[in-house]
Order: C-alpha cells, then sequence, then structure tokens
C-alpha cells in the first residue's frame, strides 16, 4: 500500500457568528418589546403610580387625570383628596406629577395645583 498523501487543511473564510450581527443591527423598539422587557403597560403605570403616591402621602388618589409614556417610563397627573369637607363640591383637591421608571417605580411627585372640588377650569 502506497503511503497516503497529507491531506491540506481547506481555506474557509470565518463566518461571523449569529451574536456579532445581532450586535450591529439596531434593537427594535416596539410596544410589545417594551412590556416583554419589564416596562408596564399604561394600566399597569396608572395603577403603580396611584398606588405609590398613595403610600407616600397616606392619602387614597381621587383619580388619575392623565398619564403619558416618556424616554425613561411614565409621567401621570393624580388627584388627590387633600381636605374632606361637607358638602363635598367644597372639599380641597390637589393635583400632583409623578414620574415613574421603566420598571413603574415611583422617582418623583409635585404637587403642581390645588383647588376646591366644585370648581372646573374656564378657558383663558
Amino acid at each position: 500500500m502506497a503511503a497516503a498523501e497529507p491531506t491540506r487543511p481547506r481555506r474557509v473564510r470565518p463566518r461571523p457568528s449569529e451574536e456579532a450581527e445581532e450586535r450591529e443591527r439596531p434593537p427594535a423598539r416596539s410596544a410589545s418589546a417594551k412590556r416583554r422587557s419589564g416596562v408596564p403597560g399604561a394600566s399597569a403605570a396608572m395603577r403603580s403610580a396611584a398606588g405609590q403616591l398613595a403610600q407616600l402621602l397616606g392619602r387614597v388618589p381621587d383619580s388619575v387625570s392623565s398619564l403619558k409614556p416618556t424616554e425613561d417610563g411614565w409621567e401621570a397627573q393624580v388627584e388627590v383628596v387633600e381636605l374632606e369637607r361637607i358638602p363635598d363640591t367644597t372639599s380641597v383637591m390637589a393635583s400632583y406629577k409623578v414620574a415613574l421608571d421603566s420598571e413603574g417605580q415611583l422617582i418623583s411627585y409635585e404637587r403642581t395645583r390645588r383647588y376646591s372640588r366644585g370648581m372646573i377650569d374656564r378657558p383663558t
């Protein structure tokens, strides 16, 4: 039997791994992707804002009057009864601006307005 020739290694171009390709692509930012990554939806953010503010103030919020997403999480306007009076329309209300982070945790709050419950906004 004749001696076999040593085989030469074939030159193969290295293929970039899938991980490297994914790192080069910009991440997709969809609403469903945000929810999967831990960002709460609007209803969860609204409950979270009201609940956490109630713990800090020791008063139960009356309503959440606005909620909007921000780059860092959520921002809400929460209405709170600060002083109960009879009749109910004379109770003193306060509006708080509440900021939540991307996980739904309260990071800041600020009272922005006080008014009586029976007062209506008038066009300026």
